[in-house]
């Protein structure tokens, strides 16, 4: 059994953020389904409350607010006097990005950052000393987005927040990396996704349910990847890795910022596109 395998093993414990609904709660049920010791966290207390009890098995949980660094401190100290040992910290809790464009909607700006950037480094912070001090195999899983990689325009604090987010799990990959030890870090990047930031009702056929995203985040840190990124129905892994590429080449070829979306590029970018993805 490889220590990557371990770490999602029966009895041992998995620290959840945005646990009351989509990709949280999608990790709460999946990982306690598998024998798991589970940790939940959220501001919604009374959803909160109930997807631990839905999940049993001893679940602990707390509301709070990840923008708040001494509420990670808390959750950390719940974690390790309940149960010693922690070997899955999911910093995953966001919000969606509305009530923002490039230069107006400070206060949506500021929010959207201290929940979706401030409180990864708040969880970073707060139990990545712990988890290195335990000298038992652990895993960090950020939540990331393809939004914080293409970049596309529309939900610019949403994307400016994701990005980051990609880089601050870049950087404390490197980091743990040099550390040695047995503390790995991994950016979950979840295609289209039914949740209650996405949309409400019935799933679209093209969107991959909260659980599949799970599914392939516990295959992706299983397999030591770092780059967990998650297709949907409707966007093939090939198209995924196209748009990555030509948004890289962005850059590269001095095109123009955000060339895809660029009425001038359209073209070159459809045949691209096209190009990469035929076979």
């Amino acid at each position: 059994m490889s220590a990557h395998t371990s770490i999602f093993a029966p009895g041992k414990v998995a620290v959840i953020t945005g646990a009351a609904s989509g990709i949280g709660r999608a990790a709460a049920e999946r990982l306690s389904a598998q024998g798991m010791k589970v940790v939940l966290f959220d501001r919604d207390e009374a959803a909160l409350a109930a997807v631990a009890q839905q999940v049993g098995g001893g679940a602990r949980w707390m509301a709070g607010d990840v923008s708040r660094y001494e509420d990670l401190e808390s959750l950390k100290d719940l974690a390790y006097d309940a149960f010693g040992e922690i070997s899955l910290l999911m910093n995953n809790a966001a919000i969606g990005g509305q009530g923002s464009d490039n230069w107006t909607g400070l206060d949506a700006w500021r929010r959207i950052l201290e929940i979706n950037l401030w409180g990864v480094i708040h969880g970073v912070h707060a139990f990545t000393p712990a988890l290195l001090e335990q000298d038992a195999p652990a895993a960090i899983v950020n939540t990331g987005s393809k939004q914080g990689i293409t970049n596309p325009p529309g939900v610019p604090a949403y994307g400016v927040s994701k990005a980051a987010v990609k880089t601050l799990t870049e950087q404390l990959a490197h980091g743990l990396r040099e550390a040695g030890g047995a503390v790995t870090a991994h950016l979950l990047i979840p295609g289209w996704t039914h949740t209650a930031m996405t949309g409400s009702g019935e799933k679209p056929a093209g969107a991959w349910s909260a659980a599949q995203v799970v599914g392939a985040m516990v295959e992706g840190v299983t397999a030591g990847d770092f780059y967990i990124l998650c297709p949907d129905n409707q966007v093939t892994p090939a198209l995924d890795k196209a748009r990555v590429r030509w948004s890289v080449e962005d850059l590269i070829e001095n095109r123009p910022a955000l060339s895809r979306w660029d009425p001038a590029w359209k073209d070159r970018f459809e045949a691209f596109i096209a190009h990469e993805t035929q076979g």
